[in-house]
């Protein structure tokens, strides 16, 4: 049973969220999934059906809609949209549903958001899945998810959408098959009277302006190191340009205990309800259940 709820952030802007119930009365740890910087909730919909009607290990699954995407309101202040006030937005979301503990997932920004969570909430982390994302982003990456952004905002129709998408992110997804790019369009974009468009507030790219992608950026190591007593799991797609080996390597040396999932024929990001991905998460977050007892 999927449920939807709206609840305020701290300076009142009303937000969006879905609950994955499972079928039967469960003590796991729920599952909460944070999308990547222009993403939404849709992103985890399969994944999250998938591990709430689990055989075995059935649980709560939640997904968050940030303030300017999905059917969360815009905020009418593009600066508030950062990793900062969103961890916030997160934490207010917790509280409403009473959840004190669990795993998180978080794809790209939303790992960005759970090395916040490790700084300023550590409580209400069990465990951790980073889906291409480390503390360390690579300056190329970021600026390609800059360019195609800047792209065409209205295919004509979802035939197009899909197109759009393929034509943007075929080289880096050889794995994926028409099925999932259609599911992938269809996470993106919304129809609203008649119109397709991107499903986030376009003041959202405005952030990314006046970033020097020749330079490095911040880094979250020492976010990072917070998490060291804590499970983790890190995905990186075959072909990502966001998340380096180099700083796979670290955070393996950092955290010898990281669990490692490559994924072969995709960039960024994963789609987490291809192939093995969700019965291997699903196993990863029993482990957190039983290491949690």
């Amino acid at each position: 049973m999927v449920r939807e709820i709206t609840f305020d952030a701290p300076d009142g802007l009303k937000l969006y969220a879905r609950v994955y119930e499972p079928a039967r009365e469960v003590d796991s740890l729920p599952l909460v999934c944070l999308p990547g910087l222009t993403r939404n909730a849709r992103d985890f919909h399969e994944l999250a059906e998938a591990l709430a009607q689990h055989a075995e290990t059935p649980r709560r699954v939640i997904s968050f809609d940030y303030r300017g995407r999905g059917l969360s309101a815009y905020d009418p202040d593009f600066a508030h949209y950062n990793i900062g006030t969103e961890a916030g937005d997160v934490i207010a979301g917790l509280g409403v549903l009473g959840i004190d503990r669990g795993v998180f997932l978080g794809t790209s920004r939303g790992g960005l958001i759970i090395h916040i969570l490790a700084a300023i909430a550590p409580q209400f982390l069990a465990g951790v899945i980073l889906n291409d994302i480390g503390p360390e982003i690579a300056p190329a990456g970021l600026l390609q998810i800059s360019q195609y952004l800047n792209g065409p905002r209205h295919p004509k129709n979802w035939a197009d959408a899909v197109e759009v998408q393929r034509a943007v992110h075929g080289a880096a997804f050889p794995a994926l098959r028409d099925a999932d790019w259609e599911r992938f369009a269809h996470a993106i974009y919304r129809e609203i009277d008649g119109v397709i468009s991107p499903d986030h507030d376009p003041n959202l790219i405005k952030t990314l302006q006046g970033i020097d992608f020749t330079k490095e950026l911040p880094d979250l190591w020492a976010q990072f190191d917070l998490l060291a007593e804590l499970p983790l799991l890190v995905i990186r797609g075959e072909n990502t340009p966001l998340l380096a080996p180099e700083t796979v390597e670290e955070m393996t040396r950092r955290h010898p205990a990281l669990q490692l999932i490559n994924v072969a024929g995709q960039g960024h990001a994963p789609l987490l309800e291809t192939g093995r991905l969700p019965e291997l998460i699903a196993a990863f977050v029993a482990g957190v259940d039983l290491r949690a007892v």
